[in-house]
């Protein structure tokens, strides 16, 4: 087993034991860390987990949806930017969170981020009433300046992904080598925006219930 299904695992474990403990109808768990983290393959893979391994309804909120919109990010003069905590919509995601929580609704549709694209298309996920286990994965989830934390108090549990520095850069050169972008663009995206956002996130989230170390 690689570090990543160890991990997924350790994740999927924790949540049951959450659910398990809270005697509720649904819980709310985040899986917060830096762009290239790994956090989303591991709330994707902890999703799965949870309904093979512990026969739970788990679904996935990614809060890479609540992106600005190009558009509203150019009259910002924020484009070049995309992905910094001001270029999210912090009270949309609060509230979406809140109505997930309170589980009112017989199906919330919520947006997903289509990174090919690089826009959030609105109801792209149907996430249903008997769904026990909501997974959150983003980079900002346990935010600790104004209004990102609101937001922790929301979850039923916390976790945070913990990867080294150089693995961080190398992942992120990957990632937009893998999208055909030029050398000298590659550059600029990792080391004027992805980077500086990711040290913002290691330095600046709030103390998790759990973390796992996903640098291997």
């Amino acid at each position: 087993m690689n570090s990543m299904d160890a991990n997924a695992r350790e994740i999927a474990a924790a949540a049951a034991e959450c659910f398990a403990k809270l005697g509720c109808s649904r819980i709310l768990v985040a899986i917060a860390g830096a762009p290239g983290s790994g956090k989303s393959t591991l709330a994707e893979q902890a999703v799965q987990m949870l309904t093979a391994e512990h026969g739970l309804r788990a679904g996935l909120f990614p809060m890479d949806g609540y992106h600005y919109d190009d558009a509203v990010l150019e009259d910002m003069g924020r484009r070049p930017f995309k992905g910094a905590i001001d270029t999210f919509d912090a009270h949309g995601l609060r509230h979406m969170l809140m109505r997930l929580k309170a589980n009112e609704d017989d199906v919330v549709a919520v947006p997903v981020f289509d990174r090919s694209i690089e826009i959030a298309r609105a109801g792209g996920r149907l996430i249903a009433q008997s769904t026990e286990v909501i997974v959150c994965e983003g980079n900002y989830l346990l935010a600790q300046q104004p209004p990102w934390d609101r937001l922790k108090p929301i979850f039923d549990l916390a976790i945070f992904v913990d990867v080294d520095v150089e693995t961080l850069r190398h992942r992120l050169q990957e990632r937009w080598r893998g999208f055909g972008l030029a050398p000298q663009d590659i550059t600029r995206k990792v080391e004027e925006n992805d980077l500086p956002n990711g040290l913002f996130i290691m330095s600046n989230s709030a103390e998790p219930n759990l973390r796992v170390n996903n640098g291997a």
